[in-house]
């Protein structure tokens, strides 16, 4: 294999034995070895002719640029004739709802520190011209199985480098993108920070901010940036981590807070995160929301898409009473009808029932993560109308 550093190709002789971890559409990721050291990384495997779809290159890019505690690492970097291969850092602890379901106990404070590690990762990508893009739980991982460990901010498939500090591309995952991006307008780097108060607002509750079973519905939610923290959810959290949630997803984003700013706020700085379990609540909210139902219904990734390319994704439609949205069927990985039950989420919107639900069925199986990009405005680094297949 060639090593490729900077640009440049360079022989190197590195052995690797490995075992699979994941398999993909476009990739494998196999745990490795490196037998001269004994460290073990992540290894991605990717065809060359599967480049484009899979967006690599600007990838690559970004993460060549990155060198932070919190952030998943490349390591290195190898071609063969027919594959690209890249070397990462293995993050070996779970993702982060998994790590707060395993937990027993809870607090806001456990939620803050998290928080923080976040904010530090994006602040440093931010102060590097980087913007993530696409921040959610399920890139939210922990550095190893240890109680203490450190969270790593990962998947940079969508991140972008911007040297004018303005993008326009409309892309990320329904539930957590900002509203300017779905009203289609030129954005910044604070779309990050709106997704980072959305998964606040997910750790002390349990539930989104944003659900619906109709997308169109769901985006106009997010537009008008209506959202509540209700009774009796919410009546154990502070006042301040409803603050702190409150400017980071303030909806106009030159008002929204910056990371430096969030950094500041006496809820991720001082000591106003309460010291109060909360376990229960959160995690019958998780378990209920995404540990078992991952989503199911949450989005229908090929009809947002058309949505977007009609350009209606935003028509007016009367919000419909909990009783008048359907009871959808879902298929499991097993082909096993699972039928939606009647209860309803605190925004009033039907809500899988978990006890109808296999905890086994991956979320990739149910519900792509979107990716959207809009026709006629596609660059070498934004594929066009494509739900991710990772």
């Amino acid at each position: 294999l060639s090593s490729r550093h900077n640009n440049h190709s360079v022989n190197k002789e590195h052995t690797y034995v490995c075992m699979s971890l994941d398999r993909g559409s476009f990739s494998v990721v196999y745990m490795v070895r490196e037998k001269k050291t004994g460290k073990l990384y992540a290894l991605k495997c990717l065809k060359k002719k599967h480049l484009v779809q899979s967006n690599l290159e600007n990838e690559i890019r970004v993460l060549r640029r990155i060198n932070h505690e919190n952030v998943v690492g490349l390591e290195d970097f190898y071609e063969s004739r027919t594959h690209y291969y890249l070397v990462m850092q293995l993050v070996s602890g779970g993702e982060l709802f998994d790590r707060i379901l395993d937990r027993g106990v809870y607090t806001e404070q456990d939620a803050s520190k998290v928080i923080k590690q976040v904010l530090e990762a994006v602040s440093y990508l931010h102060k590097n011209s980087i913007v993530h893009r696409d921040l959610k739980p399920e890139n939210l991982l922990f550095y190893s199985a240890e109680e203490n460990a450190k969270i790593m901010v990962s998947d940079f498939g969508l991140s972008k480098t911007v040297e004018n500090g303005v993008m326009s591309t409309a892309c990320g995952t329904p539930g957590y993108v900002a509203p300017e991006v779905l009203a289609q307008k030129p954005y910044s780097q604070a779309v990050d920070c709106w997704s980072i108060g959305v998964i606040t607002y997910i750790l002390l509750c349990g539930y989104p901010p944003f659900f619906e079973e109709n997308e169109t519905l769901l985006f106009s939610k997010i537009r008008r940036a209506e959202y509540a923290f209700h009774s009796p959810f919410w009546d154990d959290i502070s006042d301040s981590a409803k603050d702190f949630i409150g400017n980071m997803m303030e909806k106009n984003p030159t008002k929204r807070f910056t990371t430096e700013q969030a950094l500041k706020h006496p809820w991720v700085a001082g000591n106003a995160a309460k010291d109060v379990d909360i376990y229960q609540s959160v995690c019958e909210g998780m378990e209920r929301m995404f540990a078992k139902s991952k989503w199911k219904r949450a989005f229908n990734a090929a009809m947002a898409v058309n949505h977007f390319k009609k350009g209606g994704i935003f028509q007016s439609a009367p919000a419909p009473s909990p009783s008048s949205l359907p009871c959808a069927t879902v298929q499991s990985s097993s082909q096993k009808d699972c039928e939606m039950s009647d209860d309803v989420d605190p925004n009033g919107n039907l809500i899988p029932d978990s006890g109808n639900l296999s905890s086994s069925i991956p979320v990739e199986n149910v519900c792509a993560h979107l990716r959207v990009h809009p026709a006629g405005n596609s660059t070498k680094e934004d594929v066009q109308f494509r739900p991710s297949t990772r």
